[in-house]
């Protein structure tokens, strides 16, 4: 199978005027013609498979002449798995092209393992269908894929609107999930590269037991009271890098669950939403540990939190939560800009003991500023019986604003140390 160079765009177009990034050796096949930042690029800590260029075919896989119709009303799905079908089967590089249209689906489910690496230029409008009959589970599903990318300007529409009323996990535990947009399961060496996700019906990313994954420049949006839209979910993967996204949604703009190990999130810009959350952690059986966690040089603006750890009271698991690195965050009108929640409760459906099998420690905050818009800057609200330990504040900055600027810290059942903090943050 030939590897998927994650380097160079693959068509002319994409490719920015200026490359000025600095990276890191290992992540330089992965970021090099990102657009020039003052900052410091995210470490990432895998290596991408050896290998020139792919050499794209000379015929590629255009839907339209496989069957679809970018008339928004047609349904294209089968000419979208037809030429999977054909990708798939083939070997070498190949290249499935969505010209620009709009292109009514139902499911798609892109399934491997193929003999061939394989590319989606995505540069149409992909509508997921309202009738919900015409979904397993999830919108479009990649499974069991190694080498393969989509990049474009197109855009993959959930069309949210039309089910979100039929969502209600804001008031049953036990609730119905509607389809996610885009899945990556069990998936390795994959980029997912320019393109837009709207209106998810749930999720808009969701990716799972994969590794090797890089999401870069992509934009995630959605109405600020859309339900369960996160932006971008992983959970038991390794080796994930989300860079320069822009997200707005009626959830967390990344959430970063159990089982996740070396994630890099740089350069974001999150709001509307809940923020860039770990967890929750805690809810279900033999979840494992959450470990390498870094946030870099993101923007957070107008979102109800901003860093949150969050992990259920009444856990089911004992996962561990260790080792995040939070740095460089600039905060705009956040409600509750840096907290670590090991009591989390929603719904209502955990035991109140104050105790909790999720430990959290060796959590660093350093070089966080901006605003809040609640007096409570920073919540550290740990268990009674599991404090966190080794938490670091450094150099945080958040003011209140409002009347006198004047922010606050509650500190509950942690340990750690603050460096350089105003007196009423310093809770440490």
């Amino acid at each position: 199978m030939a590897p998927i160079n994650h380097a160079p765009y693959l068509d002319d177009e994409m490719a920015p005027s200026n490359v000025a990034m600095t990276v890191v050796a290992a992540a330089a096949a992965l970021l090099l013609l990102a657009p020039a930042r003052a900052t410091k690029a995210p470490e990432t800590a895998y290596a991408l498979p050896a290998g020139g260029p792919p050499s794209v075919p000379a015929g590629p896989l255009d839907i339209v002449q496989l069957g679809a119709k970018g008339d928004g009303k047609t349904d294209s799905t089968q000419a979208i798995l037809k030429a999977w079908k054909n990708a798939c089967d083939a070997t070498g590089t190949q290249k499935i092209v969505i010209p620009p249209g709009n292109y009514l689906t139902g499911a798609i489910e892109l399934k491997g393992p193929c003999k061939s690496s394989i590319i989606i230029r995505l540069d149409g409008n992909l509508l997921g269908t309202g009738d919900l009959s015409a979904y397993k589970k999830n919108w479009i599903e990649v499974q069991n894929v190694d080498n393969f990318a989509i990049n474009g300007h197109g855009t993959l529409d959930g069309q949210g609107p039309l089910v979100w009323k039929q969502n209600e996990c804001q008031k049953s535990y036990n609730c119905k999930i509607l389809p996610n947009s885009l899945v990556l399961d069990f998936v390795k060496n994959a980029q997912i590269r320019g393109i837009t996700l709207l209106n998810s019906k749930f999720f808009h990313m969701n990716i799972f037991a994969s590794e090797n994954v890089l999401v870069d420049k992509v934009t995630i949006t959605a109405p600020g009271n859309s339900p369960n839209t996160d932006g971008i979910h992983i959970g038991d993967s390794t080796n994930v890098t989300i860079s320069g996204a822009t997200i707005g949604t009626g959830d967390d703009c990344v959430s970063i669950g159990p089982g996740s190990k070396t994630i890099r999130v740089h350069g974001v810009r999150c709001g509307p939403g809940h923020g860039i959350s770990v967890g929750s952690l805690g809810r279900y059986k033999d979840e494992k540990d959450v470990e390498d966690v870094k946030v870099t040089d993101c923007t957070l603006v107008g979102t109800s939190n901003g860093l949150r750890i969050k992990s259920y009271e009444d856990s089911k698991s004992s996962p561990k939560a260790t080792k995040f690195l939070y740095e460089g965050v600039t905060m705009d009108n956040v409600s509750f800009p840096i907290i670590i929640d090991q009591k989390y409760c929603p719904n209502n459906i955990c035991v109140k003991s104050g105790a909790s099998k999720v430990a959290v420690s060796d959590i660093i905050f350093r070089n966080i500023h901006g605003t809040s818009n609640t007096p409570e800057a920073i919540t550290l609200n740990c268990a009674n019986n599991l404090p966190c330990q080794g938490v670091q504040l450094v150099n945080v900055d958040i003011k209140y604003n409002k009347s006198n600027n004047k922010t606050m810290a509650v500190c509950k059942n942690a340990a750690g140390k603050s460096i350089g903090l105003a007196k009423e943050l310093a809770c440490l």
